[in-house]
């Protein structure tokens, strides 16, 4: 006989959900499962806020399931470990990221890149292994395999730990992967956002020279005299455009607008990485000579593998990055959804899930 939701997920939970398309978020009462063999349970602290919510709040991919409890960047207390658990104890500060599962078995599970598994299961808008939805982090709890947490290093800020998560190893990864890790390389970050401000302090971090590109001229002091950038880029100004043109050895494309990006294949060296990051509803336009006349490449990188995420976060407490963020209540998130659509925010915002979630 099939088990009810209720005896799959006893245990009562409280967060923020939004009912169907129009993103609109407010209380909701659901279940998580209980703490499993090989489970941690915690208590939310902070949830970051990160652009993939807001998409997925609207349904903008067309693969949004609701009720939906969002946030896939956060940072809590572990409450109770499973009776197999190895890596945890009850008080730890731990994270949990995009992933709350995968198949752990297929060549990329086994290769520590569960990111790529095509039985992945996100945070949240997505079915977990006992058939019931998954729910994220703008919410009191959650309970999930110790193989998706990681540990979060003692001297960093919680809250500002929180967006790396997200925005951290989503541009940590292709540095390292693409080999854009050697000291003295010259790479650019499009746009200056949640992922591109991250994306500016580790590559500082790792050694290289770092160009900021942006259409957007009132960011070049932040970009230089706050983050650390070498040099600023107008990216709409064709003599800038013009005299930068074969200097880059990578570009971190992070704008999920639609943008041209025949112009950064031309910052690019021969055997240049155009890398993009940000998830873009439309199709590029991409012409192919350029790619041919340098043997450049256009490619796409997604956050990263459990191994490679703590990996992360150690680096980041080592070299003292976290996000720059906006901390708020959360019975502001709809309006935090209203100021992210405009990019209105600098450059995180993380909710104080711990202090200001009360349940009904």
């Amino acid at each position: 006989m099939e088990k009810s939701l209720e005896e799959v997920r006893p245990v009562k939970a409280f967060g923020w959900a939004a009912k169907d398309t129009s993103g609109l978020l407010s209380p909701f009462k659901f279940s998580r499962r209980a703490t499993g063999d090989k489970d941690v349970k915690l208590k939310i602290l902070y949830c970051g806020i990160c652009h993939t919510d807001l998409h997925q709040l609207k349904n903008d991919w067309g693969f949004s399931q609701y009720p939906m409890v969002p946030g896939h960047e956060i940072v809590g207390e572990v409450t109770e470990v499973g009776s197999k658990v190895e890596k945890f104890e009850v008080g730890e500060k731990v994270g949990v990221g995009c992933l709350v599962g995968s198949c752990r078995s297929c060549e990329n599970c086994t290769n520590d890149l569960e990111n790529y598994c095509s039985k992945g299961i996100a945070t949240y808008c997505a079915t977990y292994l006992d058939g019931t939805p998954t729910y994220g982090g703008y919410s009191d709890m959650i309970v999930v395999d110790e193989h998706f947490v990681v540990h979060v290093p003692e001297n960093m800020p919680l809250a500002a730990a929180a967006p790396l998560l997200c925005a951290g190893i989503t541009t940590y990864s292709p540095l390292r992967y693409f080999g854009l890790d050697k000291p003295g390389l010259h790479i650019g970050v499009v746009g200056l956002g949640g992922l591109g401000h991250v994306g500016v302090k580790f590559a500082k971090a790792l050694g290289l020279k770092v160009t900021v590109i942006s259409t957007s001229q009132r960011k070049q002091k932040e970009a230089i005299e706050h983050l650390g950038a070498d040099s600023f880029l107008i990216s709409t100004d064709p003599d800038q455009l013009q005299a930068a043109m074969g200097t880059m050895d990578g570009i971190l494309d992070t704008v999920a607008a639609t943008h041209p990006i025949l112009p950064l294949v031309g910052l690019l060296k021969t055997n240049g990485k155009l890398i993009l990051l940000g998830a873009l509803e439309k199709p590029l336009e991409l012409p192919v000579f350029p790619l041919l006349m340098g043997r450049k490449l256009v490619a796409g990188s997604g956050i990263g593998g459990m191994k490679e995420t703590q990996e992360m976060l150690d680096f980041a407490a080592k070299h003292n990055i976290t996000a720059d963020v906006e901390v708020i209540p959360m019975d502001y998130v709809n309006t935090a959804m209203e100021r992210l659509a405009k990019a209105d925010v600098k450059y995180r915002f993380v909710i104080d899930v711990a202090k200001t979630l009360k349940a009904e």
